[in-house]
């Protein structure tokens, strides 16, 4: 198994419940993909993901092996001529950037890498801003701004480029953001960061509106003054570790109802296969699924022929 998130763990165990030796490979130092990394403090109270990833690993006959990446100490063709079966939960590990020049000054970054620090270290020794603009409408924009919010941050305001309804973020999340005091502004587009002297001042926004099918700009313009800018505007599956022996859909990797890639041998679930929503339930359905089908594949005929060999199904598990 290629990635420890919850498709990936899902999968593992589903195969060490049906009697497979498997091995599950983790890019992070800790198991738990978006439940570990991905999820705001304030929502994952009692280390809940660990919890889980260590009662998933009780049922015994799971190996891993973490801090070990796809295509950096790794290749999915030495998996391949090493074990019967692959399962890959690599998840989103690309950001998307914003489309315009980001000056070299501190407090830009990106959310799901603030997030992350959040959960893996003391969240009072991570810097906050005092002004903090969020960019996007999602769930990691919602999380990145109550964040801010409970860290102290004394103005906090998502802008999103169109309009409520067109938000990723469910009502009650964006309900919850606005009890906390973070403002939500539609309708407006990033165009430039600025700054002054080396320091973070703003940023700048065009008023946006739908005309048909096309999102276009008013040419009306507004600045935001902020000392921190947390960009969230989705993340995507990165094809390149992979290599190109999986046919994709999408931007991302193509597989049929039960997980199978393009390859015979590899099975693929969570956030880097076409068709899902995002979900960590769907991500361990998909997982769960899978499990079944290489069970049912590996007790096929035309696998029982290599029985004999010494080989073991692996699952990877990095984000799915």
């Amino acid at each position: 198994m290629v990635g420890a998130g919850p498709a990936g763990l899902a999968c593992a165990h589903g195969l060490a419940r049906r009697g497979h030796g498997v091995v599950l490979f983790e890019a992070l130092p800790k198991l738990g993909g978006l439940n570990e990394y991905g999820l705001a403090t304030y929502k994952t109270a009692g280390d809940f993901a660990q919890r889980e990833v260590q009662w998933l690993l009780s049922i015994g006959g799971i190996e891993v092996r973490s801090s070990q990446q796809l295509g950096r100490d790794f290749t999915l063709e030495g998996l391949l001529d090493g074990f019967d079966a692959v399962f890959l939960g690599l998840g989103l590990a690309g950001v998307n950037a914003l489309d315009l020049a980001v000056p070299q000054v501190a407090g830009v970054r990106d959310a799901v890498s603030f997030i992350a620090e959040l959960r893996q270290s003391d969240p009072a020794q991570v810097p906050v801003g005092r002004r903090v603009v969020v960019i996007g409408g999602g769930m990691t924009a919602v999380d990145a701004a109550v964040q801010s919010r409970l860290l102290g941050a004394e103005q906090v305001t998502m802008v999103y480029r169109r309009g409520p309804e067109a938000m990723s973020a469910s009502s009650v999340e964006l309900n919850w953001a606005q009890t906390h005091g973070v403002a939500i502004r539609h309708w407006a587009a990033p165009k430039e960061i600025l700054s002054e002297a080396g320091e973070l001042r703003g940023v700048r926004f065009a008023a946006t509106v739908q005309q048909g099918s096309q999102l276009v700009e008013t040419g009306e313009q507004f600045t935001l003054e902020a000392d921190m800018v947390l960009s969230a505007i989705g993340q995507a599956y990165v094809a390149a570790p992979a290599g190109a022996a999986l046919a994709l859909q999408g931007g991302r990797i193509a597989a049929d109802d039960d997980g199978l890639t393009s390859h015979p041998r590899v099975w693929a679930g969570g956030d880097c296969r076409h068709g899902g929503r995002d979900l960590t339930v769907e991500a361990v359905e998909h997982g769960k699924r899978a499990a079944v089908a290489i069970d049912a594949a590996l007790r096929g005929p035309a696998v029982a022929t290599t029985s004999t060999t010494a080989k073991s199904t692996t699952t990877q598990a990095r984000h799915g």
